[in-house]
């Protein structure tokens, strides 16, 4: 077992959005994702198919849905999005890292 941390191994240069899988097993998946001023591609949704759960740790972003609606999540807001639900990163701080932790599971 190797004790890690999620607020440690940041870069300084967040050029380009970071994905880190945690846990990767058959039944759940758990994702750091590292944001500071990153969006989701303006022609692209994010469409899984499984849920996902979603936690800021540090930071803040907003979710934009395909109907239009918009959640706004800062430190400690949490999210559950079901599976097939298309949405989109459509603001991240461009000042201070957003950390987020999403868990997908089916």
């Amino acid at each position: 077992m190797n004790q890690k941390n999620i607020f440690n191994a940041i870069p300084d240069n967040l050029e380009n959005e970071i994905f880190e899988d945690i846990v990767n097993s058959k039944d759940v998946r758990i994702e750091r994702i590292i944001s500071k001023g990153h969006t989701s591609p303006e022609s692209g949704w994010y469409v899984q198919d499984e849920n996902e759960w979603v936690i800021v740790l540090k930071g803040s972003g907003k979710l934009t849905f395909e109907d239009g609606h918009e959640v706004m999540l800062s430190k400690g807001d949490y999210l559950n999005i079901p599976k097939k639900t298309k949405h989109k990163v459509s603001w991240t701080d461009l000042e201070k890292t957003t950390i987020w932790l999403a868990i997908f599971y089916r």
